[in-house]
């Protein structure tokens, strides 16, 4: 997909003005148009939306540290099931008879399918459960935008709308970045 940059020109709502801010779109994208982007700005001029919209990327970065670190967990605990099993192979065929070396080695083998089989089937448990949490958190975030008030969010699965909200987020946290380095907000 090409990119392709709208601008939106001198957006002024009250004492607030967007000027020449751009946001990138995929080509499957529609344009914002010019009373969205009004919009967008009239709910941006007390603050309050970016208070929103932080207060919703600290609790993504909280949800998303968490289960990577449950999802590390997971792998920490497959690792020492791997070394103890090793370990125990290793045991037992320092003190097994030659003549159950055969039976021995086809038992390990199965015993080790079976645990791989196992971390297999719960790692992918674990990344569905991240990818189903990451949806939910979407979902509640694209309701209390839509509550706020801010124009463009609404609760969507479409692939393309959650890529337009994307990029409204994205143009919101840099109108605050640029609204805190000149000093109009608190």
């Amino acid at each position: 997909n090409t990119l392709h940059c709208i601008t939106s020109h001198h957006i002024t709502s009250s004492h607030y003005n967007i000027t020449s801010h751009y946001v990138c779109f995929s080509s499957f994208q529609q344009r914002l148009s010019y009373t969205t982007l009004s919009d967008l700005a009239q709910a941006l001029i007390d603050g309050t939306v970016y208070e929103i919209v932080q207060g919703l990327l600290d609790i993504q970065h909280l949800m998303e540290k968490n289960l990577y670190n449950q999802r590390q967990k997971l792998h920490c605990e497959h690792r020492a099931l791997k070394q103890d099993l090793v370990r125990k192979h290793r045991q037992a065929l320092q003190t097994c008879k030659s003549h159950n070396l055969a039976v021995l080695k086809t038992n390990q083998r199965a015993e080790t399918e079976a645990l791989d089989q196992r971390v297999k089937e719960e790692q992918r448990m674990m990344d569905e459960k991240v990818v189903a949490e990451m949806d939910q958190k979407v979902l509640d975030q694209q309701n209390t935008l839509e509550k706020a008030g801010v124009q463009g969010f609404y609760i969507t699965t479409n692939p393309q709308e959650v890529m337009m909200q994307m990029n409204l987020l994205e143009l919101i946290l840099k109108l605050q970045q640029k609204e805190m380095l000149s000093g109009s907000l608190p």
